[in-house]
């Protein structure tokens, strides 16, 4: 899973006043009236990325379509998986079944038969060939190093075949793949870099209009494989930042978001207690500081234990997380609980983050660093300064990093705190253009993908190159590399959790990043006007509106009214 790009949006503070006046004409959006008499038609959705710039295409982790979500409400996945019920079998969507061999380096799709492009053109096995081949052919569209073999089609069955066991990866393969028209795409010069201006998709939304303010799209009238959606036309709109974002859904003028709002309780579900809610499912993901571990001092791990020795989780759960969005980390190991719990090493059950300052010191002492009174010098006699960044908006990231710039103090290291612009800093985080950063891992279910995200040498790129699906400190070990395909690849739980015992015991001596939070895929959202949320009564999908089941939420949406 993706998570803020999916998050990406989730942290941003200056009102986008074009972006709300853009939602004003909403039949749903009246502050005063529980339904609109002519019936309810049209869901507004926001995420705080400020102004977008126009690119649909699906395949791009930067697009306007991934970073709002819209483009899987036009492009779909083979099936449908959800991430807060990870274990549970997906569901059948453009493709009515999968079948994986037992050692799972092969699958045999099933695509549907009663499914059109919206242009009307039948989708057939070729265009899920066309789709992953395309991926396959292409470094810049294939960022999970997806271990392609054969791809071919025989009537509607399409059989994938991979040099090496896709046991990790089944349900998010199938689940988080978008397929395209092969009879569109053959045709784009650079699916790596084009902007997809006129989106064609088996989805059963068809986009009607773009502004970087507000992006409009419309119900298909008919031709679209599965129940009509009562949404008939989704409306996305873009603020300036969490504040902005809150301020629009506390009145009315946004309906669904996934954005960090502190002071929950009172700026948005006070507002209305009747319809306004919260939900915040964690996963099996997390967050916390990355290291650039190619530049010196951060090349040095006992710097980093020392960091990581300092940092004070609780209180950036408390004051920057508001106590709710991103659960307090406290396992050595980095692993959320309860869902890690049973992935904890033995040799690390019950150890715990305590902060220790005086023991950070000994560490630096005992490396070569002094600290002359405040300032705090490498064994070169250089000071140790570094930047911490995150984008300008996301409120919650800009609080942790001033907590860790205090907490970096105490052992003499001479933090700033950058405000950057989002698109730069996606930009410079994956080519490694930085000192530390808050950012999230990706999810599954088990913990492959955390410490996937954070030491697979197999994403390792130069400072400059971008690595869009982790590894973003460069972290360079062979052991934790060869233990992710060790898990990757295991035949059975013994194996797989001698890999597991491997891959924790590199990241708590290695430190190649501090892990503080877990991770939710949840949603702000009001049921004033639509019913048929998810919740913890009824958790069938994810309520990000930037995951790929966002699909599934909006057609299980019925009016109020």
């Amino acid at each position: 899973m993706q998570r803020r790009k999916l998050f990406s949006a989730a942290l941003a503070g200056v009102l986008a006043t074009g972006a709300l006046a853009a939602c004003g004409d909403s039949p749903n959006s009246s502050p005063n009236s529980n339904s609109n008499k002519a019936g309810t038609t049209v869901l507004t959705v926001g995420m705080p990325n400020g102004p977008q710039t126009e690119n649909h295409n699906p395949f791009l982790s930067t697009s306007a379509a991934a970073s709002l979500g819209y483009r899987w409400v036009i492009y779909e996945p083979l099936m449908m998986w959800n991430p807060v019920k990870p274990a549970e079998p997906s569901k059948p969507w453009l493709a009515t079944a999968a079948e994986w061999a037992p050692d799972s380096k092969s699958v045999k799709i099933t695509v549907r038969d009663n499914a059109t492009w919206s242009d009307g053109q039948k989708v057939t096995a070729n265009d899920v060939v066309y789709t992953h081949t395309l991926i396959k052919g292409n470094k810049a569209l294939n960022t999970n190093n997806t271990p392609y073999g054969d791809i071919s089609a025989a009537g509607n069955v399409v059989t994938i075949t991979f040099t090496s066991s896709m046991f990790v990866y089944k349900e998010k393969f199938l689940g988080q793949t978008p397929i395209v028209p092969e009879h569109i795409w053959k045709a784009i010069k650079d699916p790596a870099t084009d902007t997809n201006k006129t989106p064609i998709g088996s989805g059963p939304y068809t986009l009607k209009s773009f502004t970087p303010q507000t992006t409009t799209l419309v119900a298909r009238e008919n031709g679209y494989w599965g129940t009509a959606p009562t949404v008939k036309e989704l409306r996305y709109s873009s603020p300036t930042g969490n504040d902005a974002q809150t301020t629009a859904l506390a009145d009315g003028s946004i309906e669904w978001s996934f954005v960090f709002i502190p002071n929950y309780k009172t700026v948005f579900v006070g507002k209305n207690p009747d319809h306004y809610k919260v939900w915040a499912p964690p996963v099996l993901g997390i967050h916390g500081l990355y290291i650039n571990t190619t530049k010196a001092p951060f090349d040095n791990v006992a710097l980093r234990k020392a960091m990581n020795m300092v940092i004070n989780r609780e209180d950036i759960f408390n004051q920057a997380e508001a106590a709710y969005f991103h659960p307090l980390v406290s396992s050595v190991t980095g692993l959320p609980s309860p869902a890690g719990d049973p992935f904890v090493a033995d040799a690390y059950k019950g150890q715990t983050h305590k902060v220790d300052v005086e023991g950070a010191k000994t560490v630096l002492t005992g490396a070569g660093f002094k600290l002359n009174g405040t300032t705090l010098t490498d064994p070169s006699g250089k000071p140790v300064k570094l930047t911490l960044t995150d984008p300008a908006g996301w409120s919650d990231y800009q609080t942790s990093l001033e907590i860790v710039k205090d907490n970096l103090a105490q052992i003499g290291i001479a933090a700033t705190v950058e405000k950057a612009n989002q698109d730069a800093w996606f930009k410079n985080v994956e080519e490694g253009k930085f000192d530390a950063t808050f950012r999230w891992t990706n999810g599954g279910s088990t913990p492959f993908d955390i410490y996937q995200t954070i030491m697979d040498g197999t994403l390792l790129k130069p400072v400059g190159q971008a690595s869009p699906a982790g590894n973003f400190g460069r972290f360079d070990n062979p052991e934790a590399t060869a233990a992710l395909k060790a898990y990757k690849e295991a035949g059975d739980d013994a194996a797989r959790k001698t890999a597991m015992d491997t891959l924790q015991k590199v990241f708590v001596e290695q430190v190649p990043m501090v892990p503080v939070g877990a991770d939710n895929i949840g949603m702000a959202y009001s049921t004033k006007n639509w019913s048929g949320w998810p919740d913890d009564s009824n958790p069938y999908a994810a309520g990000q509106p930037t995951q790929a089941n966002a699909l599934d939420v909006i057609l299980h949406l019925k009016p109020t009214s």
